[in-house]
């Protein structure tokens, strides 16, 4: 994040970051958060499952007026202050998101607050606060207020699979669940190579592909089982073209999507869509 600040070179990074939060937008956090029926789903969600990704500990407390969401950083940790920041509003920003409306906060407080105080207060709609504790709190009704975007099936479909990485955080993760990780980072750059995957993961492509061997598994097949879960997610959304889900899928031409669809269901992406519809 640091090395982020320097590049960018904007005072308000954290409003920057926010702002760019969208539909469009695939990431596993976002994703995940999103499926959920409410913000008070949402939250509880990612509290269990962040130590996936980071040391952060997020305490949900939910009563009948309000809910409150604090970050908790290691005792040793001494992260920029707009990382911190950055942590606090993505629960407004994804307030926003799931419902489609203004949400705003009562109360917002971080460790330390930005020049730019009124930057934060025209998009936060309360004064940012300076406290020991970075915490933002909603009232009950917009905590509660329903996600246009909740996807319970989806939800229950990936699940299980978070269950098992979290039951198993202390061990090795297999190398295929890396590859897997690192590819619903890769595809939407339209970066699916073995070389570019193992270059993310520290390793050689040949050291990727015997790890991948030991475990009875392919790239090709990982790439394969990827693509085609997200192709079901992206024609979950009536909006989305075709063209704009090969492009996401890391595909140079819809075609060359439309022969991979059918070759792992046996479908064209149209009938997929109008089955999804249906159920």
């Amino acid at each position: 994040m640091a090395a982020v600040e320097a590049e960018v070179g904007h005072p308000n990074l954290p409003l920057l970051i926010e702002e760019a939060l969208s539909p469009e937008l695939f990431a596993p956090s976002l994703f995940a958060a999103s499926m959920s029926r409410d913000l008070n789903t949402a939250a509880r969600r990612i509290a269990t499952y962040k130590k996936l990704v980071s040391p952060l500990r997020l305490r949900v407390d939910v009563s009948h007026d309000q809910t409150t969401i604090s970050t908790e950083w290691p005792a040793a940790a001494d992260p920029p202050p707009s990382l911190v920041l950055t942590e606090t509003l993505f629960w407004v920003a994804l307030a926003r998101l799931g419902t489609r409306s203004r949400i705003e906060p009562v109360r917002v407080t971080t460790w330390s607050a930005p020049d730019d105080a009124a930057a934060y207060r025209d998009f936060l709609g309360v004064e940012l606060e300076e406290r020991p504790e970075p915490a933002v709190t909603f009232r009950a009704v917009d905590a509660a207020r329903p996600f246009l975007t909740a996807n319970d099936a989806v939800w229950e479909t990936f699940e299980p699979q978070l269950r098992r990485r979290l039951a198993d955080l202390d061990a090795d993760a297999p190398v295929g669940e890396r590859v897997a990780a690192v590819l619903l980072e890769l595809l939407p750059a339209g970066r699916t190579t073995v070389a570019e995957v193992a270059t993310e993961l520290a390793v050689s492509a040949r050291t990727l592909h015997r790890q991948l061997h030991s475990e009875g598994a392919s790239f090709q097949h990982i790439l394969n089982v990827t693509r085609e879960r997200l192709a079901r997610h992206y024609l979950g959304d009536p909006a989305r073209s075709a063209a704009e889900i090969a492009f996401l899928l890391g595909y140079g031409d819809t075609s060359s999507f439309y022969r991979a669809f059918q070759s792992w269901t046996g479908q064209t992406p149209e009938q997929a869509r109008a089955t999804l519809a249906t159920a």
